[in-house]
């Protein structure tokens, strides 16, 4: 039987192929370099050969049996990071072509302390969406910089990380892309304008309320400091929360104030649930979720889609 090299060294070999010429992000980097690592584990264990054999028709195989276990965030990443090798490193796949989206089925049930209902039980289990009174309640149970962070990061839209970039838009400006005339409808006039670093490198615009933004300036640093999260190396305006530190406090708060926890990366669920609703009672669905995946800094509508669930 012919050896192969171990899943770290097959995954890191494809990404050195695509990193800096196809993805320049090194977040997406490194988690596409984790999931490939995942990925040839199982073709070692089913002895289905090496990561660079890998098919179309195998692929999806992948995919179907991993829906059973691992959530749709996880099972997505996998399909992107196949995706993208067989395109781009071993043109299993034609320009253009994609890879079927599978459903997770994986069970999502959370529970709270010896199996009873907990706050907000009923909403958790149907949306990964905080309430505005659940957040709230999150932020209460923070200290001052992360309940900051927290609120910025609802009213924005925001990842974790960018809340460590912020600045504002004269300091630095947004990527030129497709823009909505529809986009930041009904809140461009009662909040200002930064920039954030999104995935793959974008620094994208986002609105933050008037009177947060008031209070995000008074912690303005007088000088930026580097700051290293998920061995990513940024650059901080400000002094509040943010990256995986901001995170862990969400959730901590969270399970705390209401029995559970949707993660920090919930609050984007909530922007995304509350454009759309304002949206939709000007724009049909379909130019609803446009604008608000440019908001976002998706630009592909079909992503917006598993923030409404």
């Amino acid at each position: 039987m012919a050896k192969f090299a171990k899943p770290a060294t097959q995954a890191a070999s494809v990404m050195k192929k695509l990193q800096g010429s196809h993805i320049r992000s090194v977040g997406t980097v490194r988690n596409y370099e984790d999931r490939l690592k995942q990925v040839t584990k199982y073709l070692q264990e089913n002895r289905l050969g090496s990561l660079r054999d890998m098919t179309p028709t195998r692929a999806l195989d992948y995919l179907r049996q991993r829906a059973g276990v691992v959530g749709q965030k996880t099972l997505d990443m996998e399909r992107q990071a196949l995706q993208v090798m067989m395109q781009q490193v071993t043109h299993q796949l034609p320009p253009g072509q994609t890879l079927e989206v599978i459903k997770s089925t994986a069970p999502t049930a959370r529970k709270g302390k010896a199996g009873q209902p907990t706050l907000g039980r009923r909403l958790a289990d149907q949306s990964r969406a905080y309430a505005r009174e659940q957040m709230t309640l999150i932020a209460t149970r923070q200290s001052p910089h992360n309940a900051l962070a927290t609120e910025i990061a609802h009213a924005a839209g925001l990842r974790a990380h960018e809340l460590l970039g912020l600045r504002r838009t004269h300091h630095q400006a947004p990527d030129e892309r497709p823009v909505h005339e529809m986009k930041f409808f009904g809140i461009r006039e009662t909040t200002i304008s930064y920039t954030v670093h999104g995935k793959g490198g974008l620094t994208r615009e986002v609105r933050i309320p008037i009177p947060l933004a008031r209070r995000l300036e008074a912690t303005r640093l007088a000088e930026p400091r580097n700051v290293k999260d998920r061995n990513i190396d940024y650059q901080q305006f400000y002094g509040i929360g943010g990256g995986q530190p901001w995170s862990k406090s969400v959730s901590a708060a969270s399970k705390a104030a209401l029995g559970w926890s949707n993660g920090a990366h919930g609050l984007r669920h909530t922007y995304a649930q509350e454009r759309m609703a304002t949206l939709q009672r000007h724009l049909p669905r379909k130019q609803a979720l446009e604008v608000v995946s440019q908001e976002m800094g998706h630009f592909r509508p079909e992503i917006t889609e598993v923030y409404l669930r």
